[in-house]
This record gives C-alpha cells, structure tokens and sequence, in this order.
C-alpha cells in the first residue's frame, strides 16, 4: 500500500530479457538504505518486489502481464521514475491510498499553463473512464493528484509548481503515455454496481439492497 506521494526521482539504469519477462535495474539514491530484499516499491505507480541491490541500485523481475498493463514495457535506459517505498503503520498520509496495481494506461493530449498551474488533460483507456470522476482521486505514474473535470472521454489534472519539478510529471509530452490507478472507493462501487443483478433501475433502495445504506 501507497500513498501517491513520490519520495525520490530514480532512474532505469538497466533492462535485460529474463523469463517470462524483464530484470529492471532502477538507481533509487538514498532510498536503498530502507530496501531489503523482498521489499515493494512503487515504480512509476506500479508495485514492484526488490529482487537484489547493490551500490544505490536495485533491481526487480517484472512478468509479462505487468508489461503489457503499465508502461513499464517502454521504459528505457537513462528514464526517469516516480519512486515510493510502501506505507507503514503510523505514517502520515499526505496523498491518498494507492495500491500500486495499475487500473490502465493514458496519453497526454495537451497542456494549458496559466501562471504557477500547469493543467493537463489525458486520454484514458475505455475500460477505466467509469471510474473517473470530478474531484475524485487519481494516481498517475504514482503521483497522487485529484481529477480537475472529466469532459467527454478525457479527463485533467492540475499540478503546482512542486510537482512540476520533483516527479516525471514535469517532464511529459504530448502523446506521452502514463500508468493510471483508480480510485480504490469507487472501483470498488462501480465493480458491485454492475456485477449486480437487479429486477429494475438504479436507485436508493437497491443500493441500500446491496449494502451502500
């Protein structure tokens, strides 16, 4: 579990074939002190496992659905990563719960700036646009930010100035993809809603049927 707050901007140092999929090698600075073997790491927004370190690096397995779902599978020597190491009892909560399993992708469509705001509005999968909605939460590439508007099938947010400079999103262009998670409430609500059966439309009294009382 996360919390969508970056700690530090590493880098792909190395990316070699492995079974069933990759052996990434990301240099995570400081934070390697705090990374023992097995432990989770949130990686541009995706949940990855420390399989090894050394000096300042460490290094994971990635298989093969986790390529095809995230953008991990365009990541190349030299990028550079969103990183978050996992929540632990007693720590603030400063962004939102992310669980680092990527929901989809999106690209970036434009970017509006006026003044200190930078404003910019994504493309999102088909499958994930039910799940976002005006001011609720989002994590793209891990960063926790809150949706601005949602029009039509697109959807922005807005980044300060901080943000800007101490994540990725800073440095994304147009036609650039992103890892997208949902927020978990209502993924959660949106999932039960339509796997449930009812004998009529929506309303109070099915919710309350199905526990949202």
């Amino acid at each position: 579990m996360f919390t969508g707050i970056i700690r530090h901007l590493g880098a792909v140092t190395a990316r070699r074939p492995a079974t069933g999929g990759v052996r990434l090698t990301v240099d995570v600075g400081s934070l390697v002190e705090s990374l023992p073997h097995g432990a989770s790491v949130a990686v541009n927004g995706i949940c990855l496992t420390v399989a090894d370190r050394n000096d300042g690096r460490v290094t994971f397995d990635v298989i093969g659905e986790t390529l095809r779902r995230t953008t991990l599978g365009d990541f190349k020597i030299g990028d550079p990563v969103n990183l978050e190491t996992s929540l632990r009892a007693g720590d603030t909560i400063d962004g939102h719960f992310v669980q680092g399993h990527v929901d989809g992708t999106a690209r970036l469509t434009r970017r509006e700036t006026d003044g200190g705001e930078c404003v910019l509005w994504f493309d999102p999968q088909t499958a994930i646009r039910p799940c976002l909605i005006p001011k609720g939460s989002v994590a793209i590439d891990g960063v926790s930010l809150t949706i601005a508007d949602v029009d039509d099938h697109l959807f922005s947010v807005a980044l300060i100035p901080t943000t800007l400079r101490l994540t990725t999103l800073g440095r994304l262009r147009v036609g650039d993809r992103v890892n997208v998670e949902t927020d978990i409430l209502a993924r959660t609500v949106i999932h039960h809603l339509t796997t449930a059966r009812t004998d009529g439309p929506l309303s109070l009294d099915t919710l309350r049927v199905h526990g949202f009382a």
